[in-house]
């Protein structure tokens, strides 16, 4: 109970932990009872996440158990769905950098510096796991789903002249909060197909991104989805579908891009800057005109 107050403690005076930027971690969790306190303590005994907040998506039993004292604030998502949960830790969040990871181990907090460091050049960066040397020996990570990722996401780079893409389906990604804002309205998936429209709407809006490798490692139990070769296939084809249907019109709907809505934002801001001087001065010219016994200085 000591170190659990100590813990808490420590946790309490954690702000803004990246530069003034508040940071937090969003884990869907359906099936990872075995794995979460592992990985939400991980996180939050590194430098740089000030909140973990789980998404309790129809869990199994005994999860909410595994969260007590860790600090981190579980939040529940009814609808089933790898999207639906991911959409609830977003509609929650008021952190400046969003980060989505897995509470299954996948994922190393490790790599949160990375992103983070990138995430002073650019509003998105998308983690890959088809590095050969950063996936780990017993990671689900076979030929089917390296490839296939690989290969729909350079589908997606051709399609759409994007930056390099070497993963489609990677759930290790952090935003910006006026990126996930500006793209919010559009997300429609609640499946586990909602990662690549998440990509696919980060183009469509013309945001900045770059991707990083990051670790993969063992998975602790079996995924749902892709532990399935069956439904990883499925799963595919629907990614494949998605990035056509984006190329061909079929998700084409009125959207601000980044640059429109950053230009907006720009001259919001100095309005907003002018406003206050002018205010200032104002306020200025008033104390003159009122301060009891001013009158011109005699300059000698």
């Amino acid at each position: 109970m000591i170190q659990l107050k100590a813990w808490a403690d420590r946790l309490g005076d954690r702000i803004e932990m990246w530069r003034g930027k508040k940071v937090a971690v969003i884990f869907p969790t359906y099936n990872e009872k075995d794995s979460i306190r592992a990985a939400t303590l991980e996180y939050l005994a590194g430098e740089f996440a000030d909140e973990v907040i789980v998404v309790n998506n129809n869990a199994a039993p005994g999860t909410s158990e595994e969260l007590r004292g860790t600090g981190a604030r579980e939040i529940f998502e009814s609808w089933q769905g790898y999207g639906h949960a991911l959409l609830r830790g977003i509609d929650e969040c008021d952190a400046d950098l969003i980060v989505l990871s897995e509470p299954d181990g996948t994922f190393s907090a490790h790599d949160l510096i990375k992103l983070l460091s990138y995430s002073d050049d650019v509003p998105v960066v998308f983690g890959s796991r088809t590095s050969r040397e950063f996936i780990w020996a017993g990671a689900n990570m076979g030929r089917f789903l390296r490839w296939g990722n690989w290969a729909v996401a350079k589908m997606t780079e051709l399609l759409f002249n994007t930056t390099i893409l070497t993963d489609m389906g990677c759930t290790y990604r952090l935003f910006h909060q006026e990126a996930l804002q500006l793209i919010r309205p559009h997300l429609t998936i609640g499946g586990s197909h909602f990662g690549p429209q998440l990509l696919m709407e980060v183009v469509a809006h013309h945001i900045p991104f770059v991707e990083i490798p990051v670790n993969y490692r063992t998975r602790v139990g079996e995924s749902s989805v892709t532990g399935d070769l069956w439904k990883a296939f499925a799963l595919g084809m629907r990614m494949i579908g998605l990035v056509l249907g984006y190329r061909f019109g079929l998700h084409h709907r009125s959207r601000t891009l980044w640059g429109q809505a950053f230009s907006v934002e720009r001259r919001l801001a100095a309005l907003s800057r002018s406003i206050a001087n002018d205010s200032g001065a104002l306020q200025g010219v008033e104390h003159e005109q009122l301060t009891p016994g001013a009158g011109p200085v005699n300059k000698t």
